[in-house]
This record gives structure tokens, C-alpha cells and sequence, in this order.
């Protein structure tokens, strides 16, 4: 129970709502505890030492009544001047403040200075006058909510308005959220061991959700929660034919016992949902996505498309395929998910394709790209959960002799690679190696140029259905070059033999 202060001079509390304070409450009073507010000043001017309790989640704007915010803000300016608020100097301080005049000034300071003595929970006081805060902004939300449901623009659909509403409560909830307080070595050390236990009891024995792919798996530990994850390539290496097989596979380890999986939301602003789910069918039954597309399929392939659509429809893979949406839909949609049928990976394709929430970055596109990626990895701290954002190289990759990657040719990769936990890069030599088919230069002999014709081909079998994914950034672990296969037909990537191997560039 909380203590009763001693009444003070009703001025005190006095509480006038304006006009247009009294018509978003309906005529009904704004939720607050003007005698909660004052006892708990008198408190902290009694003894100064209570300020901790209450100064790592109490601010001044959340007093209902705005002098009692300025003497609290005044308490805690003196404070961190290592000087003492009581309620003699607060006077000094305060003296220029008319609200402060009107409801009894020094005599005031010294009244609830007085009455409020003996509180002793002064942090329960503190955690009420902050719900009552959240209270009020709660109303202020349903009132926005409701005139923005009745503003019919042209240019904004219900969607608009039920996206605008969940950022709204969204920002309440990221603002209205305590701090934690710090955390002694041992609890984070056992959290610590507890992860490593879990991982211990999986068949991967990995950490984080799993790619599905051993070596990436093994190099990685696991796609870990909270971490924002780049990959990045050039066009045609196999980006989004990546990112939906590790999709696929973190789903359907989420249908499986003891494995490390997910569920998973597909940000698809590129391709549409039908085209990835005929992706994973064409991995799955063998049968190419182009085949598929064109019907030219056998009979007997019918069975095992039946076979396989069981499987899909089990995994928990969702695909949202709106294009142009911007960072903050992104984040609604998960929330969403989450509070519905929880979380474990989300996949944006890709991040060049996604908006800002913010207007100020107009047509800067670096400070958007900025803005978008702190967004992203915003998320992945509150859900808890990986999120993979694919990105786009620039074309310097193309000036180069080695087009392998790096981390200077992620576009706009200042923001990129600071927000970045892990920065991995897929390459596919074959794609350049095919189209470097050489011709017989003027005046080479025929022996020459079969000669080299020759070397071509075998480099050009050496490389065939071979991939590689480099980790050029990696904040938990080990960096390194991972070989993989390819199959372009199948857009599927696998695991290579365990003999097999792609020089590191890295060394």
C-alpha cells in the first residue's frame, strides 16, 4: 500500500485540462495522481538518495501536472551537479516560475517537503506516476487513431491507417519501456551456459537457427537472435535463390524435434509469392522452376508435387510479397507475426528496395540507406531474432580482374557495414567464366587458340555448379571463404563433399 501524505493546500493539485485536452478525454478527467506526484518531490527533497530509485525511468513529461514536472526536472539538474535540492534552493532555482507562484511557491516546496518525510517507497510512486503517463498517451493514440480512421484521403487506404496505429502503440511500448538496470556478470554467464546446453542438445549443435547448409552452419554457429545479417551480391550470383533455401530449411527445422529452426518472414519486394514458392517446389521435387512454369511436366511428377506440397504446408514459412514497403511496415508486420505465431527469422529481399519511414532524408539516399539499416537491426534487437537483409554490389566489382567481392562494394556501405553483425558475399565464378567464352584473335594460329579454348574448359568444368559464400564480416566469429554447390536449373545451393575445397582469399 502506498503511504497517505499529508493533504496539502488544493492549489497543489489543481489539474485544468485545456479545451482540447478535455474533448480528447471526453469530458472526462486525464488519468493522473496529483497527490502521488507531490509526495513523491517531497520524498526526493527530504532525501536527495532517493533519486536513484526512480531516475532511470522517470522523466519530467510525465507528471500530469506541469510544475510538478519542472520541479522534478530542477531536482534532477541539481543532482547531477553533485549539489543538494531542498526545498530552500529549489525556491532559488524556481523563483522565475510562474506556475510555481500560483499555487504557493516557496511555501508550497516547503509544505510537501514536509507531508511526504516518511515515504519509503518512493519507486512505487514513481512506477504510478509513469503508468498514468503511458495512460494518458494511450488515450491520445485512440483519439489520433480514431480522426485518422475518419480522414478518407485519397492517398491513404485502412491499411495506412491500421500500419500508422500499430507505430503509434509501437512507440508508446519503445518509449514507455523501463530500463533494465545493469546485469551482474554471473546471471549473463549463466544465460550464457543455458544457451550453450541448448545448443549442445540439437543434432547441429549450433547456437542460432540454422542455414540448413553444414559448413555455412559450422562457420556461423547458427544465424544468432538480434543479429542483422547482410548478404550481398551482384546480380544473377544467386542472392535470393540463398536467402529462400536458408528459409526454407529454418522452417522446416521448426517442424522437426530438436532442431534448430523457425518461423520465418519472407520479405519478398522483388519477386512475387508464387515465383519463390515454385523455387522451392523445383528444389524440392527436381523438376525445374522453368518446367514447372511451362507445364512441361511428366506424369509421374504429379505424385511427388502432391508429396511435397504436404511438406510446405507444414513448414511455417510466410511470404509477404507488397512492394515498396518501407522499414517501419517491415517492422509492423513482424510485431505482428510474432504476437501471433512467434518469430524465429526474418528475411528482407531486398534492401535497396526498401523506404524510409523518415521524410527529413529526401533525396540523400545514403542517409535513407542509413536510416533503413539502423531500422533493421533495431528489429532484430526487439524481436530477438535474426534478420537477414539481401544487398545489392556496386559495379566497381565489374572493373576488376577478381570479381569477388568486398566490403568497399556494398552500395552506400558506410551504414551497411557499421550496422552490419555479419557481412557475407555470394560468388559464383561460373557466371563470368561462361561468358568469357574466348574467340580467336587476329593472327593466333589454330593450335593457339585451341589451346586456350582448351584451358577455358577445364577451368569452365573446375567451376561448373560451384558457389562460394564469403563472411567479410563476422562480429562473434571466425571470417573465411565457404564452398557450396550450385544448381542454376533448381536455383538450389547445397553442401559440398567434405573433401572438397575452394581456396580461402582470405588465407
Amino acid at each position: 500500500m502506498l503511504n497517505d501524505p499529508t493533504p496539502l493546500p488544493a492549489a497543489a493539485f489543481a489539474f485544468a485540462p485545456s479545451a482540447d485536452a478535455a474533448a480528447v478525454y471526453g469530458g472526462r478527467e486525464p488519468p493522473h495522481n496529483l497527490d502521488a506526484e507531490a509526495a513523491l518531490l517531497g520524498a526526493l527533497m527530504a532525501n536527495n538518495a532517493n533519486l536513484h530509485k526512480v531516475s532511470d525511468f522517470l522523466q519530467a513529461e510525465h507528471f500530469a501536472n506541469a510544475t510538478h514536472g519542472r520541479i522534478y526536472a530542477a531536482i534532477l539538474a541539481l543532482s547531477e551537479r553533485g549539489q543538494i535540492a531542498t526545498a530552500r534552493i529549489l525556491k532559488t532555482y524556481l523563483e522565475q516560475d510562474g506556475g510555481l507562484a500560483e499555487i504557493g511557491g516557496g511555501a508550497f516546496l516547503h509544505d510537501i517537503e514536509s507531508a511526504a518525510a516518511g515515504i519509503v517507497n518512493v519507486a512505487q510512486y514513481g512506477r504510478l506516476i509513469r503508468d498514468l503517463f503511458v495512460r494518458r498517451r494511450l488515450v491520445d493514440v485512440g483519439e489520433d487513431v480514431v480522426n485518422d480512421a475518419h480522414d478518407a484521403r485519397p492517398d491513404s487506404t485502412a491499411e495506412d491507417v491500421l500500419e500508422r496505429a500499430e507505430r503509434r502503440l509501437f512507440d508508446l511500448a519503445e518509449n514507455g519501456r523501463t530500463s533494465q538496470g545493469f546485469e551482474s556478470l554471473g546471471d549473463a554467464t549463466a544465460a550464457a551456459i543455458e544457451t550453450a546446453q541448448a545448443a549442445f542438445k540439437r543434432d547441429s549443435h549450433i547456437t542460432g537457427v540454422t542455414t540448413g547448409l553444414r559448413d555455412l552452419d559450422r562457420k556461423l554457429g547458427g544465424m544468432h537472435p538480434s543479429d542483422l545479417i547482410i548478404l550481398a551480391g551482384r546480380p544473377s550470383m544467386g542472392k535470393t535463390a540463398l536467402a529462400t533455401n536458408i528459409a526454407f530449411n529454418a522452417a522446416l527445422a521448426a517442424t522437426k524435434e530438436n532442431q534448430a529452426g523457425g518461423t520465418v518472414a519472407f520479405f519478398s519486394l522483388e519477386m512475387s509469392a508464387e515465383q519463390l514458392a515454385m523455387r522451392i517446389l523445383a528444389e524440392r521435387t527436381g523438376v525445374s522452376s522453368d518446367k514447372i512454369r511451362r507445364g512441361e511436366v511428366r506424369a509421374e511428377d504429379f505424385p511427388r508435387f502432391v508429396e511435397e506440397s504436404r511438406l510446405l504446408n507444414r513448414a511455417p514459412f510466410h511470404i509477404e510479397d507488397t512492394p515498396a514497403l518501407s522499414v517501419g511496415q517491415v517492422r509492423a508486420r513482424s510485431r505482428r507475426l510474432m504476437r501471433t505465431e512467434g518469430l524465429g527469422l526474418v528475411i528482407v529481399d531486398y534492401l535497396q528496395l526498401l523506404r524510409g519511414d523518415s521524410r527529413s532524408s529526401g533525396d540523400n539516399r545514403v542517409q535513407e540507406i542509413s536510416e533503413i539499416t539502423r531500422g533493421l537491426k533495431a528489429l532484430a534487437k526487439e524481436l530477438d531474432v535474426p534478420v537477414v537483409a539481401l544487398s545489392q554490389l556496386s559495379r566497381a566489382v565489374e572493373q576488376r580482374e577478381d570479381k569477388r567481392p568486398q566490403l568497399a562494394d556494398l552500395r552506400e556501405s558506410g551504414s551497411i557495414e557499421q550496422d552490419a553483425d555479419v557481412v557475407m558475399f555470394v560468388f559464383r565464378e561460373q557466371y563470368y567464366v561462361e561468358r568469357a567464352i574466348p574467340r580467336q584473335r587476329e593472327g593466333e594460329t589454330d593450335e593457339k587458340y585451341h589451346e586456350r579454348h582448351e584451358r577455358w574448359m577445364e577451368h569452365a568444368a573446375k567451376v561448373h555448379n560451384r558457389a562460394e559464400v564469403n563472411i567479410a564480416k563476422q562480429r562473434h566469429g571466425p571470417i573465411g571463404t565457404i564452398p557450396l554447390f550450385f544448381d542454376g536449373a533448381l536455383t538450389k545451393f547445397g553442401d559440398l563433399a567434405e573433401d572438397s575445397h575452394i581456396p580461402d582469399p582470405m588465407g
